[in-house]
């Protein structure tokens, strides 16, 4: 169980949404903090970084005040690696540095090997439901939607709809439903054709219900908390994640949403109540979540969904919210979402896949 550090070990003074790039592309969910002589000062969890963005930190601050400095570790030759398992295991820590007596890391030891890690998460999601809202016209993608549903436009040798689905299937989803209404039937002769070892089934929109509407058509095949995309994101993260943060929050909707750092290129001017001049802001810099379009819903709220209504998202969430109810937030970094819902970004991505 013990395994290489390549690229765990990061400084201190790296920024919050650098680190949540790097857990995102090694596909970590912890790093191990050192100073520059390789002594041990600290962990940071994916955990971690989610708690300080919902907080509101700035996204370009530190990880100084955000990293576990009271970290678990272990001195070589001085200890039991079961005893250690089980500590791993009863305090749910991903992973304990091994140090000599100076402090400098030596190694580390992984409570699960990825091979575990990965039947872990397929055992998690292996009975899920994923729902892509498949019907719309796609009207900011013309010309282009004037031939092809928005699902199958063609983005580097497959259809988006084939690079949303893979996500999912990656990570042991097998039952996905489709509403669909826009050249439906091309859509529905595309899959004939591909014969998915998935199972798809489709669900016909009479008229356009929205982008929520059409969930209430399955109102009664599912029993627990189910994924729901639009057809023009694809999301690179850790979907069992998203899911196990539904659950343990007791959320009945979660958001995913893409954190990000937005600069105004000018300078904003600030008034007072008489219209004068307070200062000027140069360049200001806002944090903002973008809501990406992917979402776990719990079935108990597809009751407020009116029957055979056009219906969106935003509406269903203020209903959730007025009701007292939970709506979560799981933040992702930019890179991590692929976003081809209009003709500039769909030409961005045709060849980055």
């Amino acid at each position: 169980m013990v395994h290489s550090m390549t690229n765990l070990k990061i400084k201190p003074n790296i920024t919050l949404l650098e680190a949540m790039k790097l857990m995102n592309n090694m596909g970590e969910r912890c790093l191990i903090v050192v100073d520059k002589n390789n002594k041990l000062l600290g962990t940071l969890t994916d955990g971690d970084l989610r708690r300080r963005f919902l907080l509101g930190a700035d996204f370009k601050s530190k990880i100084e005040k955000v990293y576990n400095k009271k970290p678990t570790y272990v001195i070589k030759g001085k200890y039991s690696l079961k005893e250690v398992r089980s500590l791993m295991y009863n305090r749910k820590i991903e992973i304990v540095p091994i140090v000599d007596n100076k402090m400098k890391i030596l190694d580390l030891i992984n409570y699960r090997s990825k091979i575990n890690s990965i039947k872990e998460n397929i055992s998690i999601l292996k009975k899920s439901i994923v729902f892509i809202m498949a019907g719309g016209k796609g009207t900011r993608l013309a010309p282009f939607t004037d031939v092809l549903p928005k699902p199958l436009l063609p983005l580097n040798k497959k259809t988006v709809i084939e690079h949303i689905i893979e996500k999912f299937t990656s990570v042991g989803v097998k039952n996905f439903y489709l509403s669909i209404n826009y050249k439906s039937l091309i859509l529905k002769s595309y899959f004939k054709e591909l014969k998915p070892k998935y199972s798809v089934e489709f669900i016909k929109e009479e008229k356009p219900l929205g982008t929520v509407g059409s969930l209430k058509l399955i109102e009664n095949k599912f029993k627990k908390p189910i994924f729901l995309s639009n057809c023009d994101t694809i999301i690179n993260t850790d979907y069992p994640e998203i899911y196990k943060f539904h659950l343990k929050n007791k959320n009945k909707i979660t958001i995913v949403a893409s954190a990000q750092e937005h600069i105004i290129p000018y300078g904003i001017c600030e008034l007072n109540s008489k219209g004068q001049l307070l200062g000027i802001d140069e360049k200001p810099k806002h944090n903002l979540f973008v809501n990406t379009g992917l979402y776990i819903i719990d079935p108990s709220v597809i009751k407020l969904i009116p029957k055979n209504q056009y219906f969106d998202i935003t509406e269903l969430i203020k209903k959730v919210r007025s009701k007292k109810l939970k709506v979560g937030v799981f933040p992702i970094d930019e890179d991590s979402w692929i976003d081809v819902g209009q003709l500039e970004d769909y030409r961005k991505q045709i060849y980055k896949l």
